[in-house]
């Protein structure tokens, strides 16, 4: 059996965002569209996909990687997480496929049937959680991971999401370390923690604050979450800044994460994000590592199509493991050709056009054009931390020679009127 690397065809899809993630991932991540499909071929005729998320991924693929694949055999090659997410994916396809396993076949020994799995969405209105969660819970989710932000009034989020929710449903919230310290870490987690269905906390604050996360631990009813590798594992380990893990990247990195978690007896999440086809590839994962115990974070619940067919289905929080050689789901061609575009445009970001405003409960306003400005401005202090009252919105363009100004002003730094925004 020839596994030899006969061609490599990389095409480029933006695959568009459903209504209501859109309208929330365009002031922060628009460029989370855009994918860019790999192809192998091998020499045996066996056919491979995988993809890449061209401006959030582990590992883009590299021309230099093209041709070292050249020629080469696909088994050698699809351990070498430097190959990029999408060549790696695709290899292991055919590897699987040529020789008539499911890729979980080449990962290990199986662990279970199904995955866990949770709907994933980017901070949003409480209105819009609603929502979201609706067409979870309808589509057999148990479980919604999202990010808690300062711009939002997190108790009022929690409490008009969580009056809808199901007892069993569960609410995982990602700070991404905004609340910074410890002082202000305390108050927020135990004010939210009352909403029984608030399950996880990930990174409340930095992760190398070790002693921070220690006290913390205490100090709240809920887990703690790390992304492995920060502070370094051992020193996680010792001093048992966290609950669990959050592990992602290429299939040697996870795997050998996967396996520390394991010996340590900590759950984790695995966090392989985009379309159906990555997520596909995550179930695999999933299948043979022990403890990733906690649902799946893949995002390819925000897209309009999963590019795959069959299309993954959850049940009762779970998603069965695809049975079939390779990866187990087929590229749908069609909605390939419908998405695809000619080349990989510049990162979109930030999105043109956009002016939002921060909504201070003390009447003040403050004036931003994307998420990168005012994210700064929270993480070093010199805005407000997570208080009652404030919102986000976005300012629509009133076609005004005001709103103009207004906007080209934010562009180039923050506009706060109607008094100090502290």
């Amino acid at each position: 059996m020839n596994l030899n690397v006969k061609q490599v065809e990389r095409i480029t899809v933006d695959v568009p965002f459903r209504e209501v993630p859109a309208r929330n991932m365009i002031r922060e991540l628009p460029h989370w569209t855009l994918f860019e499909i790999c192809r192998v071929t091998l020499e045996n005729g066996v056919v491979g996909f995988g993809e890449t998320m061209e401006y959030y991924t582990w590992g883009r693929v590299s021309d230099a990687a093209i041709a070292r694949a050249q020629g080469k055999n696909a088994a050698e090659l699809m351990w070498d997480d430097s190959l990029g997410a999408g060549l790696q994916m695709a290899l292991f396809d055919a590897v699987g496929k040529a020789n008539e396993v499911p890729v979980y076949r080449l990962l290990g020994n199986r662990q279970r049937e199904a995955c866990h799995i949770s709907w994933w969405d980017i901070d949003m209105p409480g209105e819009d959680w609603v929502l979201e969660c609706k067409d979870a819970i309808a589509q057999g989710y148990t479980s919604f991971k999202t990010k808690a932000r300062p711009w939002f009034d997190l108790d009022q989020q929690c409490r008009t999401l969580c009056e809808t929710l199901p007892p069993w449903f569960d609410l995982d919230m990602d700070f991404n370390a905004l609340l910074n310290d410890t002082a202000h870490a305390t108050r927020v987690l135990k004010q939210v923690e009352k909403y029984h269905n608030v399950a996880i906390y990930e990174s409340p604050i930095p992760q190398h604050d070790v002693p921070g996360n220690k006290y913390l631990r205490t100090q709240t009813r809920v887990p703690l979450a790390h992304h492995f590798g920060s502070p370094p594992i051992m020193t996680a380990l010792a001093e048992d800044v966290c609950d669990g893990f959050v592990i992602g990247g290429g299939a040697s990195s996870v795997m050998r994460q996967g396996t520390i978690s394991a010996a340590a007896n900590k759950p984790f999440w695995l966090q392989l994000v985009g379309t159906g086809i990555t997520a596909t590839f995550a179930l695999h994962l999933g299948a043979v590592l022990s403890h990733a115990r906690w649902p799946a974070v893949n995002c390819h619940q925000l897209y309009v199509h999963p590019l795959i067919t069959p299309a993954i289905t959850v049940e009762n929080g779970l998603a069965a493991v695809p049975e079939r050689p390779g990866l187990g789901v087929d590229l749908d061609e069609e909605v390939i050709a419908r998405y695809r575009r000619d080349s990989m445009p510049p990162q979109p970001y930030p999105a043109p056009g956009l002016l939002l405003a921060i909504r201070w409960p003390s009447g003040a306003t403050s004036y931003y054009t994307h998420t990168q400005q005012y994210w700064g401005d929270f993480q070093h202090g010199r805005l407000p931390v997570f208080p009652s009252g404030v919102r986000l919105e976005h300012v629509p363009d009133d076609g005004t020679r005001e709103w103009r100004e207004l906007q080209e002003r934010a562009a180039k730094e923050a506009v706060h009127v109607g008094g100090r925004p502290g």
